[in-house]
């Protein structure tokens, strides 16, 4: 008898317990949002925090408060951000791919060694001893911080050289390799920019070149050749405005290090139709590196000087100039003549004050 009384007792404890959970869980049930629920299901699950939230979950529940937009995964790109548009009801913002990018070419084979590390393989701990084991204070120290963050298999360290070295197709823009890296030599960047800054040492000259040979050393070079005002020189080293770049590329032609870089197999040139021109002279009035030829009225023709910038096939009224990837290696010495612009009209105060300046001059001199 006193183990079935145990038994019943036991039994209508759990029966109580099991009544007062259920009540529990009914008194605290947190309510179900399908919206927010159908965003989290469109999202890839990476957890990854690029989104700089916390993680997919935290990522779903903002967007459906409408706290951040329908394309804040950076992971899932235009497809996902699609899908939750859709449950969302607004039509999501088109953007452009960004990726890692390594803004260093500073491997063993190109930055001086100063001493052999043999510490802790991790670049916050190799960065406390002498600014770290390369020449360059702002060298990729190449102990794969970045590739132990990275969940995609998209960046690895390069043995040989110590040097991060970035995989585009698998990179899924979630920017945890930038934040990880304490020399900052990481940055996201455009997927279809083919000309890039490779180095932020921001000494000049000689400094620079018996520390690295692939370091900017400051010459400026780049920002002079550009037709376009694209490039700005802040803190000794260029920086690229990408509106306003044509991927031309000559920056990249005249770098004497290497520092500027360019994807040379996407370098474009330009092509006339000459059943179609009319030999208006538009295109060769506006290219700025006279890679232009023909007479009035009489079909064009693009030498080798071209550089694919594009500005002769937005001026063509007859639209018969397309560019297409360049076959061979531009040659900048079979550049026609190109005449300076002329200079802009005196507005009246300016010539205003040009004539008081005169006058002032003469009676000086008088």
């Amino acid at each position: 008898m006193e183990i079935l009384y145990a038994v019943l007792i036991l039994g209508g404890m759990g029966v109580v317990f099991g009544l007062l959970l259920t009540w529990v869980a009914k008194v605290f049930a947190v309510p179900k949002n399908p919206v927010r629920d159908a965003v989290r299901e469109a999202l890839p699950g990476a957890n990854c925090g690029g989104c700089g939230y916390p993680g997919c979950d935290g990522c779903a529940d903002a967007i459906a408060a409408g706290k951040a937009p329908v394309n804040a995964c950076p992971v899932g790109g235009a497809e996902v951000a699609a899908k939750i548009g859709k449950v969302m009801g607004v039509e999501a913002e088109v953007s452009q791919r960004k990726v890692a990018h390594v803004i260093c070419q500073g491997g063993t084979d190109r930055c001086r060694v100063k001493f052999e590390y043999k510490g802790i393989m991790d670049c916050n701990a190799a960065a406390i001893i002498q600014d770290g084991w390369k020449a360059c204070r702002f060298a990729c120290l190449g102990l794969g911080n970045c590739e132990r963050v990275c969940k995609f298999d998209a960046i690895h360290i390069d043995q040989a050289k110590r040097i991060a070295v970035v995989d585009e197709d698998k990179c899924a823009s979630c920017g945890q390799c930038v934040s990880s890296c304490p020399r900052g030599v990481l940055e996201m960047r455009l997927v279809d920019q083919p000309v890039d800054m490779r180095c932020r040492n921001p000494e000049m000259g000689k400094v620079v070149q018996q520390k690295c040979s692939a370091g900017c050393i400051g010459c400026e070079r780049c920002a002079k050749a550009c037709k376009f005002d694209a490039i700005t020189i802040v803190n000794h080293l260029p920086v690229i405005d990408d509106s306003k770049c044509r991927h031309c590329m000559v920056c990249a032609e005249v770098c004497p290090t290497g520092a500027m870089s360019a994807e040379w197999e996407k370098r474009l040139e330009a092509v006339i139709d000459p059943a179609q021109c009319i030999g208006c002279g538009l295109c060769r009035r506006n290219c700025q590196f006279g890679a232009i030829a023909g007479e009035m009225k009489q079909p064009h023709a693009v030498n080798d000087a071209c550089t694919g910038c594009g500005v002769c096939a937005e001026k063509c009224p007859k639209k018969c100039i397309t560019l297409r990837v360049r076959e061979k290696a531009r040659d900048p010495k079979v550049a026609l003549h190109v005449e300076a612009p002329a200079k802009p009209a005196l507005t009246p105060e300016q010539q205003a004050r040009v004539a008081a300046a005169k006058a002032a001059r003469e009676a000086a001199e008088k």
